[in-house]
Protein backbone atom coordinates (compact mmCIF):
# COMPACT_ATOMS: atom_id res chain seq x y z
CA UNK A 1 0.00 0.00 0.00
CA UNK A 2 1.51 3.33 -1.07
CA UNK A 3 2.14 6.09 1.43
CA UNK A 4 -0.32 9.03 1.41
CA UNK A 5 0.67 12.01 -0.66
CA UNK A 6 1.99 15.04 1.21
CA UNK A 7 2.10 18.61 -0.11
CA UNK A 8 5.66 19.66 -1.06
CA UNK A 9 7.47 21.37 1.79
CA UNK A 10 4.92 20.22 4.33
CA UNK A 11 5.87 17.95 7.21
CA UNK A 12 4.28 16.44 10.27
CA UNK A 13 5.62 18.96 12.72
CA UNK A 14 7.23 17.82 15.94
CA UNK A 15 6.67 14.17 14.99
CA UNK A 16 9.23 14.66 12.22
CA UNK A 17 11.75 15.83 14.81
CA UNK A 18 11.33 12.57 16.74
CA UNK A 19 11.78 10.49 13.58
CA UNK A 20 14.89 12.49 12.56
CA UNK A 21 16.58 12.50 15.96
CA UNK A 22 20.00 11.87 14.40
CA UNK A 23 19.66 15.08 12.32
CA UNK A 24 18.73 17.03 15.44
CA UNK A 25 21.91 15.84 17.15
CA UNK A 26 24.01 16.94 14.18
CA UNK A 27 22.41 20.39 14.06
CA UNK A 28 22.84 20.91 17.82
CA UNK A 29 26.49 19.88 17.61
CA UNK A 30 27.03 22.20 14.64
CA UNK A 31 25.43 25.18 16.39
CA UNK A 32 27.52 24.69 19.53
CA UNK A 33 30.72 24.38 17.49
CA UNK A 34 29.91 27.44 15.36
CA UNK A 35 29.15 29.56 18.42
CA UNK A 36 32.54 28.90 20.01
CA UNK A 37 34.63 28.69 16.84
CA UNK A 38 37.73 30.84 17.25
CA UNK A 39 36.94 31.47 20.92
CA UNK A 40 39.76 31.03 23.42
CA UNK A 41 37.51 30.40 26.42
CA UNK A 42 34.85 28.42 24.56
CA UNK A 43 31.99 27.18 26.71
CA UNK A 44 33.51 28.94 29.73
CA UNK A 45 31.59 31.97 28.45
CA UNK A 46 28.44 30.12 29.55
CA UNK A 47 29.69 30.65 33.10
CA UNK A 48 31.11 34.15 32.68
CA UNK A 49 28.09 35.86 31.11
CA UNK A 50 25.50 34.87 33.77
CA UNK A 51 28.06 35.58 36.50
CA UNK A 52 28.53 39.15 35.24
CA UNK A 53 24.79 39.58 34.80
CA UNK A 54 24.20 38.34 38.33
CA UNK A 55 26.84 40.69 39.74
CA UNK A 56 25.27 43.72 38.04
CA UNK A 57 21.76 42.91 39.25
CA UNK A 58 22.96 42.01 42.73
CA UNK A 59 24.77 45.31 43.16
CA UNK A 60 21.86 47.30 41.72
CA UNK A 61 18.98 45.52 43.47
CA UNK A 62 20.64 43.93 46.47
CA UNK A 63 23.15 46.56 47.53
CA UNK A 64 21.82 49.88 46.21
CA UNK A 65 18.13 49.14 46.84
CA UNK A 66 18.86 47.14 49.99
CA UNK A 67 16.90 43.97 49.17
CA UNK A 68 19.74 41.79 50.42
CA UNK A 69 19.40 43.28 53.92
CA UNK A 70 15.86 42.09 54.52
CA UNK A 71 15.87 38.80 52.59
CA UNK A 72 17.94 35.80 53.70
CA UNK A 73 20.19 34.32 50.99
CA UNK A 74 19.11 36.97 48.50
CA UNK A 75 21.94 35.92 46.16
CA UNK A 76 20.38 32.45 45.77
CA UNK A 77 16.92 33.97 45.31
CA UNK A 78 18.20 36.34 42.63
CA UNK A 79 20.34 33.86 40.69
CA UNK A 80 17.64 31.16 40.61
CA UNK A 81 15.33 33.61 38.87
CA UNK A 82 18.06 34.89 36.53
CA UNK A 83 18.86 31.32 35.46
CA UNK A 84 15.23 30.72 34.48
CA UNK A 85 15.05 33.92 32.45
CA UNK A 86 18.39 33.27 30.73
CA UNK A 87 17.11 29.85 29.66
CA UNK A 88 13.89 31.36 28.32
CA UNK A 89 15.51 34.31 26.56
CA UNK A 90 18.09 32.18 24.77
CA UNK A 91 15.69 29.39 23.81
CA UNK A 92 12.95 31.75 22.64
CA UNK A 93 15.24 34.28 20.94
CA UNK A 94 17.28 31.72 19.02
CA UNK A 95 14.23 29.63 18.08
CA UNK A 96 12.49 32.74 16.74
CA UNK A 97 15.46 33.45 14.45
CA UNK A 98 16.30 29.84 13.59
CA UNK A 99 14.46 29.48 10.26
CA UNK A 100 15.70 32.77 8.79
CA UNK A 101 19.18 32.06 10.12
CA UNK A 102 19.24 28.74 8.25
CA UNK A 103 17.56 30.13 5.14
CA UNK A 104 20.30 29.10 2.73
CA UNK A 105 20.11 25.48 3.89
CA UNK A 106 16.31 25.44 3.75
CA UNK A 107 16.32 26.72 0.16
CA UNK A 108 18.79 24.06 -1.01
CA UNK A 109 17.51 20.82 0.53
CA UNK A 110 14.42 19.55 2.24
CA UNK A 111 14.59 18.44 5.83
CA UNK A 112 12.06 18.89 8.64
CA UNK A 113 12.05 22.63 9.30
CA UNK A 114 11.08 22.26 12.95
CA UNK A 115 14.50 20.75 13.59
CA UNK A 116 15.88 24.29 13.69
CA UNK A 117 13.74 25.80 16.48
CA UNK A 118 13.92 22.54 18.45
CA UNK A 119 17.71 22.50 18.12
CA UNK A 120 17.76 26.08 19.47
CA UNK A 121 15.95 24.81 22.57
CA UNK A 122 18.52 22.05 23.05
CA UNK A 123 21.45 24.46 22.62
CA UNK A 124 19.87 26.76 25.20
CA UNK A 125 19.55 23.75 27.49
CA UNK A 126 23.26 23.00 27.07
CA UNK A 127 24.10 26.55 28.12
CA UNK A 128 21.58 26.33 30.96
CA UNK A 129 23.46 23.44 32.60
CA UNK A 130 26.53 25.52 33.66
CA UNK A 131 24.20 28.04 35.30
CA UNK A 132 22.52 25.22 37.22
CA UNK A 133 25.93 23.98 38.32
CA UNK A 134 26.86 27.42 39.67
CA UNK A 135 23.46 27.79 41.34
CA UNK A 136 23.68 24.33 42.88
CA UNK A 137 27.14 25.05 44.25
CA UNK A 138 25.93 28.30 45.85
CA UNK A 139 22.95 26.49 47.37
CA UNK A 140 25.13 23.76 48.87
CA UNK A 141 27.36 26.40 50.46
CA UNK A 142 24.40 27.90 52.35
CA UNK A 143 22.98 24.55 53.46
CA UNK A 144 20.64 23.43 50.67
CA UNK A 145 18.94 20.14 51.56
CA UNK A 146 16.06 19.56 49.13
CA UNK A 147 13.30 17.00 49.42
CA UNK A 148 11.32 15.24 46.69
CA UNK A 149 8.86 18.13 46.43
CA UNK A 150 11.63 20.68 45.91
CA UNK A 151 13.25 18.54 43.21
CA UNK A 152 9.87 18.06 41.52
CA UNK A 153 9.38 21.85 41.58
CA UNK A 154 12.69 22.37 39.76
CA UNK A 155 11.80 19.81 37.08
CA UNK A 156 8.35 21.35 36.64
CA UNK A 157 9.92 24.79 36.23
CA UNK A 158 12.29 23.54 33.54
CA UNK A 159 9.42 21.80 31.71
CA UNK A 160 7.28 24.95 31.76
CA UNK A 161 10.06 27.14 30.35
CA UNK A 162 10.94 24.58 27.66
CA UNK A 163 7.34 24.19 26.45
CA UNK A 164 6.60 27.92 26.66
CA UNK A 165 9.76 29.09 24.89
CA UNK A 166 9.44 26.50 22.10
CA UNK A 167 5.78 27.36 21.54
CA UNK A 168 6.53 31.08 21.32
CA UNK A 169 9.61 30.34 19.22
CA UNK A 170 7.58 28.38 16.65
CA UNK A 171 5.07 31.23 16.36
CA UNK A 172 7.68 33.96 15.98
CA UNK A 173 10.04 32.05 13.70
CA UNK A 174 7.08 31.60 11.36
CA UNK A 175 6.19 35.28 11.56
CA UNK A 176 9.83 36.25 11.08
CA UNK A 177 9.95 34.54 7.69
CA UNK A 178 7.23 36.83 6.35
CA UNK A 179 7.74 39.93 8.53
CA UNK A 180 11.26 40.72 9.70
CA UNK A 181 9.80 43.15 12.24
CA UNK A 182 9.02 40.08 14.33
CA UNK A 183 12.64 40.08 15.52
CA UNK A 184 12.11 43.45 17.17
CA UNK A 185 9.04 42.12 18.98
CA UNK A 186 11.13 39.17 20.18
CA UNK A 187 13.68 41.59 21.66
CA UNK A 188 10.90 43.54 23.39
CA UNK A 189 9.43 40.37 24.91
CA UNK A 190 12.86 39.31 26.18
CA UNK A 191 13.38 42.77 27.72
CA UNK A 192 9.98 42.85 29.44
CA UNK A 193 9.98 39.20 30.56
CA UNK A 194 12.51 39.70 33.35
CA UNK A 195 10.49 42.52 34.88
CA UNK A 196 7.15 40.76 34.37
CA UNK A 197 8.27 37.90 36.65
CA UNK A 198 9.53 37.96 40.27
CA UNK A 199 13.21 37.75 39.40
CA UNK A 200 14.52 41.03 40.80
CA UNK A 201 11.74 41.58 43.31
CA UNK A 202 9.36 39.58 45.50
CA UNK A 203 5.87 38.58 44.33
CA UNK A 204 4.34 40.06 47.49
CA UNK A 205 5.28 43.52 46.15
CA UNK A 206 2.91 42.89 43.25
CA UNK A 207 0.26 41.60 45.65
CA UNK A 208 0.48 44.79 47.72
CA UNK A 209 -0.03 47.08 44.72
CA UNK A 210 -2.56 45.26 42.53
CA UNK A 211 -6.15 44.05 42.82
CA UNK A 212 -6.85 40.34 43.11
CA UNK A 213 -7.85 39.88 39.47
CA UNK A 214 -4.61 41.47 38.24
CA UNK A 215 -2.56 39.30 40.62
CA UNK A 216 -4.30 36.22 39.19
CA UNK A 217 -3.43 37.43 35.68
CA UNK A 218 0.15 37.92 36.84
CA UNK A 219 0.33 34.27 37.94
CA UNK A 220 -1.17 33.06 34.67
CA UNK A 221 2.17 34.00 33.10
CA UNK A 222 4.03 30.65 32.91
CA UNK A 223 7.36 32.39 33.48
CA UNK A 224 6.14 33.79 36.81
CA UNK A 225 5.24 30.28 37.92
CA UNK A 226 8.54 28.82 36.66
CA UNK A 227 10.54 31.44 38.58
CA UNK A 228 8.59 30.75 41.77
CA UNK A 229 9.08 27.00 41.33
CA UNK A 230 12.83 27.61 41.15
CA UNK A 231 12.62 29.79 44.24
CA UNK A 232 10.80 26.98 46.00
CA UNK A 233 13.27 24.36 44.82
CA UNK A 234 16.56 26.21 45.33
CA UNK A 235 16.04 29.17 47.66
CA UNK A 236 13.34 28.05 50.12
CA UNK A 237 15.28 25.00 51.43
CA UNK A 238 18.14 27.36 52.40
CA UNK A 239 15.84 29.44 54.60
CA UNK A 240 14.80 27.56 57.78
CA UNK A 241 12.04 30.04 58.62
CA UNK A 242 10.61 31.93 55.66
CA UNK A 243 8.75 34.43 57.85
CA UNK A 244 7.41 37.23 55.67
CA UNK A 245 9.01 35.74 52.54
CA UNK A 246 6.19 33.38 51.68
CA UNK A 247 5.73 31.05 48.75
CA UNK A 248 2.66 31.99 46.63
CA UNK A 249 -0.51 30.19 47.74
CA UNK A 250 -1.79 27.40 45.49
CA UNK A 251 1.56 27.26 43.68
CA UNK A 252 1.33 23.49 43.18
CA UNK A 253 -2.40 22.87 43.27
CA UNK A 254 -3.42 25.63 40.83
CA UNK A 255 -0.72 27.75 39.21
CA UNK A 256 1.68 24.99 38.20
CA UNK A 257 -1.03 22.97 36.37
CA UNK A 258 -2.27 26.20 34.75
CA UNK A 259 1.24 27.09 33.59
CA UNK A 260 1.80 23.60 32.16
CA UNK A 261 -1.52 23.66 30.32
CA UNK A 262 -0.97 27.18 28.94
CA UNK A 263 2.55 26.26 27.79
CA UNK A 264 1.39 23.00 26.20
CA UNK A 265 -1.49 24.74 24.38
CA UNK A 266 0.93 27.39 23.12
CA UNK A 267 3.21 24.64 21.81
CA UNK A 268 0.30 22.98 20.00
CA UNK A 269 -0.69 26.33 18.49
CA UNK A 270 2.89 27.10 17.48
CA UNK A 271 3.28 23.67 15.88
CA UNK A 272 0.02 24.12 13.93
CA UNK A 273 0.92 27.60 12.66
CA UNK A 274 4.42 26.46 11.71
CA UNK A 275 3.16 23.44 9.75
CA UNK A 276 0.50 25.53 8.03
CA UNK A 277 3.06 27.99 6.61
CA UNK A 278 6.29 26.01 6.26
CA UNK A 279 5.50 25.13 2.64
CA UNK A 280 6.14 28.79 1.75
CA UNK A 281 9.37 29.24 3.70
CA UNK A 282 11.75 28.51 0.82
CA UNK A 283 10.07 31.09 -1.43
CA UNK A 284 10.09 33.80 1.23
CA UNK A 285 13.64 33.36 2.47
Amino acid sequence: MSAPLVAPGRGQGLRDVVRHWYLLRLIVRKEVQVRYRGSVLGIVWSYIKPAVQFAVFYVAMGVFLGLNKGMPNYAVYLFSGIAVMNFFNEAFGNAARSVVGNGQLIKKIYLPRELFPVSSLWVAGIHFVPQLVVLLAACLVVGWIPGPVELAAILAGVAIVALFSLGLGLLFTTANVFFRDAENIVDLIAMVATWASPVLYVWTMVQAETPAWLLNLYFMNPLTVAVELFHYGFWAPTVPHLGNWSIPPHLFTLWTPVALVVSALLLVLGDWVFRRHEGHFAQEL
